[in-house]
């Protein structure tokens, strides 16, 4: 059995504020950058903030889509956005989110894409070279968009998840890493699409965990199980302690 040691807030580094996003934007999700701005999605606004020394806003997503989880492309220079109609007071309902791709400037980069046929409701990107991964918490589905694949196809199977979030390419590149609301942390082969789960070191899942980076040999998340906002260390039992290291941006692969 491959056990998680899971490490507090402290332990990985103490938090420093670097932006404060102006009130007048609402209920902030997804947050992002190219090493020079930070990016940051408002939710209720539909909007993209793109922030260095004060923010502006870059787009703003059409009416009955709002945007959730963000990720910058290192390599195509895009950043990707998980958009969708949460379930907030006030906000209509729809059958079927997107993921779209927009430039430094906001300019739409490509078209709208979801699954064909089938309910889509997207909530959190990652980005690497062997792919765009964004995760849907309703079904726990994870689906990728790969090189030489125009269309977005699922990489675990139905009913292995359950509340998908934060996704993160192994360093190995065959593997991606979920963090799943409802079952805890899962390891999904992208040569078979099968998903193990991760204990935790007590032997139960690491439930409660919502987005989720890849931080040189281990990964980053934001434990929110309990009701506080957290953040948490998460590596293999057997791997060597790397809380010390600098983290490596953009990812290797």
């Amino acid at each position: 059995m491959i056990a998680l040691a899971i490490a507090a807030a402290a332990a990985v580094a103490k938090p420093q504020v670097v932006l404060t996003v102006p009130p007048e934007h609402r209920l902030v999700e997804g947050v992002a950058t190219d090493g020079s701005t930070i990016f940051v999605s408002s939710v209720l606004d539909r909007q993209i903030l793109a922030c260095t020394s004060r923010c502006r806003t870059i787009a703003t997503l059409p009416q009955g889509l709002h945007p959730l989880g963000i990720a910058w492309d290192w390599g195509r220079h895009l950043l990707w956005i998980a958009a969708d109609c949460p379930d907030v007071a006030g906000l209509a309902k729809c059958e079927q989110g997107a993921l779209v791709a927009i430039n430094r400037n906001g300019a739409l980069r490509g078209q709208w894409i979801a699954p064909a046929k089938m309910a889509f409701h997207p909530g959190d990107v990652s980005v690497s070279q062997s792919g765009v991964f964004v995760s849907d918490s309703q079904n726990g589905l994870v689906w990728g968009l790969l090189p030489r694949r125009p269309h977005l196809r699922a990489v675990n199977r139905p009913g292995d998840g359950s509340s998908a979030q934060g996704t993160s390419l192994a360093s190995s590149g065959t593997e991606l890493i979920v963090a799943d609301y409802e079952k805890g942390i899962g390891r999904i082969d992208l040569k078979t699409t099968t998903t193990t789960w991760l204990p935790r070191q007590d032997g139960k899942p690491a439930v409660g965990t919502d987005g989720l980076v890849r931080c040189s040999g281990y990964y980053v998340g934001v434990y929110n199980g309990g009701g506080a906002l957290s953040p948490v260390e998460i590596r293999r039992a057997a791997s060597r302690r790397s809380s010390n290291r600098a983290c490596r941006w953009p990812d290797a692969r």
